[in-house]
């Protein structure tokens, strides 16, 4: 049902990785007396204002788990495949990360990297997915158990 705990998990990994796609990711210090640019999901915006839409990856994964969080929600009826959704926002999540890395790696030329707090949130929300997955399954059990008994 709707009201169960998971859905609450759900919802929470959900408004974590919205908070993250709005917040910045990440800083870029640069070494030189250049202004520092900040790393956001879509793009990174440097001291002056311009903007460089070069990580847009970062902001197509996590914009994909969006709504694939919000079917599992809403999916209570079918509790293996709302599972399995969890599995699949998760995983989205890890690749979020490593395509993080790999940015943060390769666009800090001349210039040293600091992680911000929003980066932190899709860790969040693969905390509560599995978190959520692992309620799913507890129901998916509870459920097979009391039909073995009629």
């Amino acid at each position: 049902m709707i009201q169960r705990k998971q859905t609450i998990f759900l919802f929470l990994a959900l408004i974590a990785i919205m908070a993250s796609l709005c917040l910045p990711v990440g800083r870029f210090v640069s070494d030189k007396l250049a202004a520092d640019s900040l790393m956001m999901n879509l793009w990174i915006m440097d001291g002056n204002g311009s903007k460089d839409f070069s990580v847009w990856a970062l902001f197509a994964i996590l914009l994909t788990t969006c709504p694939i969080n919000l079917f599992a929600i809403f999916d209570y009826h079918n509790r293996k495949r709302q599972a399995r959704f969890c599995v699949f926002s998760m995983l989205m999540i890890v690749g979020w990360y490593i395509v993080y890395g790999v940015f943060s790696q390769v666009l800090a030329v001349n210039s040293t990297f600091h992680i911000e707090f929003a980066a932190c949130l899709p860790l969040v929300g693969f905390i509560l997915l599995w978190l959520a997955r692992k309620s799913i399954l507890a129901d998916e059990a509870l459920v097979r158990a009391a039909d073995r008994i009629r």
